[in-house]
Order: C-alpha cells, then structure tokens, then sequence
C-alpha cells in the first residue's frame, strides 16, 4: 500500500465520521431525514475510487471492515449489542449498503466506473426518491407489501439518469483507462430498470437488488455487447 493510498484511506475514514456525527447527533431529531443524508452523502465515496492505486486497498482496509462491523449491528449477529439500530436507519440496510460496496469493488476492480454506476441509483436515485416521495408523494401504490409513490419512482429515475451522465464524466474527464463510449440510451435504459427493481425490492433488500443487477447490466450493455 503505497503513501498515496494511505493518504486517501484518512481522508474517506475522516469524511464518513463527519457524515456519521452529523447524522446522528445533528439530524437525530429527524430520524427518517437523518438515514438519508447519510446514505446520500457516504455515497459520494465514489469520486474517491479512481484516487487508489489499487482497489484492493479499499476492500480490505474500508469497505470489508465497514461490513463486518455492520453485521455485528443487525439481529443475525452472534454477539448480541445493544441499540442495534441506529438513529440513522435500520443496521440491516446498512450492512447492505456496505456489503455491495465490497462485492462490486472485488468483482470489477479493473472496471470501477462500473461499480460507481451501479452505486449512482442507491445511493442518489433512491436516496432523493423517499425524502421526496415522503414530501411530495400523492399517487401511492403497493409492491410486495411495501407502500410507494409515483412522485417518488419518478425522482428516482430522473436523478438517477443525471448523476449517472455526471458520474460518468468525471470519471472520463479525470482519464479513467478503458472507459467506453458515453451512451445516453444505455443510461436511460439502466436507470428505468433499476427504478423497477427498486419499487418491487422490500425492506432495505433495494441496497442489493439494484446496485447488483444495474452492475451486471452495465457490464453486458458495454463490455460484452
């Protein structure tokens, strides 16, 4: 692990801490508000990705951590902790959250656009889609159980198609090696999917299904095709 390395280790370690302290002692009073602005703003690890001389260094020194740490909070775990669930949302969400960070940094680690891709719709797209859904939602519907709005899937898919075309810039602006053609259809297309994936996902399972399936359509849209 060379210094440069080491150096963004710190800083990521120090932003997502600041991110935690506010979340929880700031926001606490706002419970729902809270869990999202930690899940927006955590997310925003992704323009850290490209600054790693070796991927490797974040699973096993980041996100891997992060994870078993997570699973310690949530009700399968052995060691039995008190208060499990934090102010900022449900620790199994965000045992999700962290474990697909670690899978798609191991399983595309020569592609990270990729995994910045797959992470832009959970992080922004469903992040902006409950706080304006929760707001703003009159049109509700039914999935499995779980309450939705209209207004809310549409946030989705409208911020997930923005950031997606942003995320993909900066990392082709930044010279990402082997980043393919900007393809808006691919990015509009992958944003609609992933906006159903997540309105049929239930009970914080969203943090796997969609980051999962937007990853293995990128790499088939892209790579393969």
């Amino acid at each position: 692990m060379i210094f440069t390395d080491i150096v963004a280790l710190i800083i990521v370690y120090l932003y997502v801490a600041i991110i935690f302290v506010v979340a929880e002692k700031v926001l606490k009073t706002r419970p729902e508000v809270s869990r999202k602005f930690l899940h927006i703003m955590v997310g925003n690890m992704i323009f850290a990705m490209p600054f790693f001389s070796d991927p490797w260094v974040m699973v096993w020194f980041l996100t891997l951590p992060i994870t078993i740490v997570l699973f310690f909070l949530t009700e399968y775990s052995p060691i039995k902790i008190d208060n499990s669930v934090t102010e900022s949302g449900h620790a199994l969400g965000l045992f999700f959250y962290a474990g697909i960070w670690t899978v798609l940094i191991a399983v595309f680690s020569k592609q990270l656009w990729i995994v910045a891709l797959a992470i832009v719709p959970m992080v922004y797209g469903d992040g902006f889609a409950a706080l304006i859904g929760q707001k703003f939602g009159r049109i509700k519907y039914k999935v499995f159980g779980g309450e939705k709005s209209l207004e809310g899937s549409l946030t989705m898919f409208v911020v997930t198609t923005v950031m997606s075309v942003f995320v993909w810039m900066v990392f082709a602006t930044i010279g990402y090696p082997n980043m393919p053609q900007f393809n808006l259809w691919a990015i509009l297309g992958i944003s609609a999917v992933a906006t159903v994936c997540e309105a049929l996902s239930y009970g914080g399972i969203d943090n796997l299904t969609v980051p999962a399936l937007t990853s293995i359509l990128y790499y088939l849209v892209t790579i393969t095709l």
